[in-house]
């Protein structure tokens, strides 16, 4: 004797799982709780002769905890991207302010501040000097550190041209030269500068910094919080 399996429209609408029932409701995604259901459906109307393979069941299973796994992934990664923002944007708030020590040629002289920074050398020189220029190029001052030994060397401009009077507010080049078997070769320098804001990156962006008169620069210029 052979029995036949019968599985109609009316016993899935019994299981509120109706295809049409599913349409007016607008959903495209098969739920736990669907799954199970539809799952139960299909072993109450197997064939007795022909039952659900174990490894098959099993599989099915497997797919479904496959899937909602990836689906906690997902919003774990979610939850994750919104507490680094959230740490992102409270460390950006201590910031505001605060002057940092950034890697740059170029620093902003207030009305009666001075401009500090450090040169970087890689080996020992006897001659150090440093050279500043306003915006349009001309030296307004120039400075000699005399014989230093390699590492970072601390500097500070007190806004003074040579002829000692003041120089006026705004953006001012530094640039390092140490002596080398007579000549002059350029080394590194950083700037302090005053943090006036700060933009938060989106989409994988870095942080950028807005200093005062110099413009925004990535976080990842800053070599020292002072």
């Amino acid at each position: 004797m052979t029995t036949t399996s019968n599985v109609t429209g009316t016993s899935f609408a019994g299981l509120g799982l109706d295809p049409s029932t599913e349409t007016k409701r607008g959903r495209t995604e098969l739920g736990q709780q669907e799954f199970f259901e539809l799952m139960i459906a299909q072993l109450k109307s197997q064939d007795p002769l022909k039952p659900l393979e174990s490894n098959e069941f099993l599989g099915q299973v497997a797919q479904f905890s496959t899937v909602s796994g990836i689906q906690e992934m997902q919003k774990s990664f979610a939850d994750l991207a919104t507490s680094l923002g959230s740490n992102q944007a409270l460390q950006a708030s201590t910031l505001v302010g605060r002057e940092v020590l950034v890697s740059s040629g170029e620093a902003y002289l207030g009305e009666q501040d001075r401009l500090g920074g450090i040169a970087t050398l890689t080996d020992s020189t006897s001659s150090l000097a440093l050279t500043v220029q306003d915006a349009s190029g001309r030296v307004v001052r120039q400075m000699s550190l005399g014989p230093q030994a390699a590492g970072e060397v601390a500097f500070t401009w007190d806004g003074l041209t040579d002829t000692g009077q003041r120089a006026a507010p705004g953006v001012y080049a530094v640039a390092a030269t140490v002596d080398v078997d007579g000549q002059k070769v350029s080394v590194e320098t950083a700037l302090v500068a005053r943090v006036e804001s700060v933009t938060l990156g989106r989409g994988g962006a870095q942080m950028q910094l807005n200093l005062a008169g110099l413009g925004s620069v990535g976080l990842a210029s800053v070599r020292e919080i002072l």
